[in-house]
């Protein structure tokens, strides 16, 4: 590779039918190694056993990710400050970002493949409480697992207190699957994850299962047909990545299966911008979550009809022109 690389979370994609798919992606181009089972949060009756020492190639992806880590900080990337004075908006920034990011998505499928191409989608969300299950792959250490899982239940109750939407940890029916796996682990679970979801076919998990290194992190967002109500979601974590980038697939997946679908060179700051300046949900985001939950939205609504009601909310938030 030469000149500056470029790294960007990889498309979000949304298809009716069985599923609605959220995707934010990288690709290795190898063959996966042994697979390892994928363990449940449940603390076992017994002394946990060591984790098993990753395979060459998740070795391999580790090791990149270091550096991809390693360059975006050193080029002032990944900040976790939520924006500052060199970042300000009004009202109205907030609302044209709130329509790019909740009422468009980035890419649409044709013949089965994603197609650069802005289209216009209809507000999405939950009604139901969201139930945030978490597993880990036999790879993952017990120290890693407990740094995991408190960062995690740490930014639900976040997004529970920023949406006012019920959500929270739960190992009881899940509806919100978040997965931390490993080269060693998730090309094999294609079905696991298709069980979980009812009408989606294991072969449709392909963009979770053979994730390219041009992927950090993935999320889909499960809605039931053409509805744009979510029902469910899977957001899987790259268990190779170091810990800013762990942290910042965290913030940007679970906000996104919220229902901030699609991403924005326009949204500043923000985590929704594929050029990856923020790690972290920043107060903009926050905002946008806000007005997603917001009551005098609905689901279904198109951008003609949600504009009116946007405008509102963001002056509503910030004051001044809207």
């Amino acid at each position: 590779m030469t000149g500056t690389p470029e790294y960007r979370r990889a498309p979000r994609m949304f298809r009716g039918a069985a599923a609605a798919l959220a995707l934010t992606a990288l690709l290795a181009g190898c063959e996966a190694p042994p697979i390892a089972p994928v363990t449940s949060e449940r603390p076992a009756p017994r002394a946990e056993q060591p984790a098993p020492q990753p395979s060459a190639r998740s070795a391999a992806v580790a090791a990149h990710f270091a550096r991809v880590q390693s360059d975006l900080l050193v080029r002032g990337l990944l900040r976790t400050d939520g924006g500052g004075p060199d970042t300000p908006y009004n009202a109205r920034d907030l609302a044209e970002t709130f329509v790019r990011i909740a009422l468009y998505d980035e890419y649409v499928s044709v013949g089965g493949q994603l197609i650069a191409r802005e289209t216009p989608a209809p507000l999405r969300r939950w009604a139901a409480p969201v139930r945030v299950g978490l597993r880990f792959g036999d790879s993952v250490p017990a120290a890693q697992r407990a740094r995991d899982r408190a960062m995690v239940a740490g930014y639900v109750a976040r997004l529970a207190r920023t949406t006012g939407h019920p959500i929270r940890m739960s190992d009881t029916a899940p509806n919100y699957w978040v997965y931390v796996v490993g080269e060693d682990e998730r090309p094999a679970l294609g079905q696991t994850w298709a069980d979980l979801f009812p009408g989606i076919e294991a072969r449709d998990l392909a963009p979770v299962t053979e994730m390219p290194l041009s992927t950090f992190c993935i999320v889909l967002a499960i809605s039931s047909g053409e509805s744009p109500v979510y029902t469910g979601a899977l957001a899987v974590i790259r268990s190779e990545l170091p810990d800013l980038m762990r942290r910042s697939c965290i913030h940007e997946e679970l906000a996104q299966g919220m229902g901030l679908a699609n991403d924005s060179p326009r949204a500043r700051p923000s985590i929704f911008n594929d050029d990856e300046e923020f790690a972290l949900l920043t107060s903009m985001d926050e905002l946008m979550l806000k007005m997603l939950y917001d009551p005098r939205l609905r689901p279904g609504m198109r951008e003609a009809e949600a504009r009116p009601v946007i405008a509102t909310l963001a002056a509503g938030l910030l004051g001044g022109d809207s």
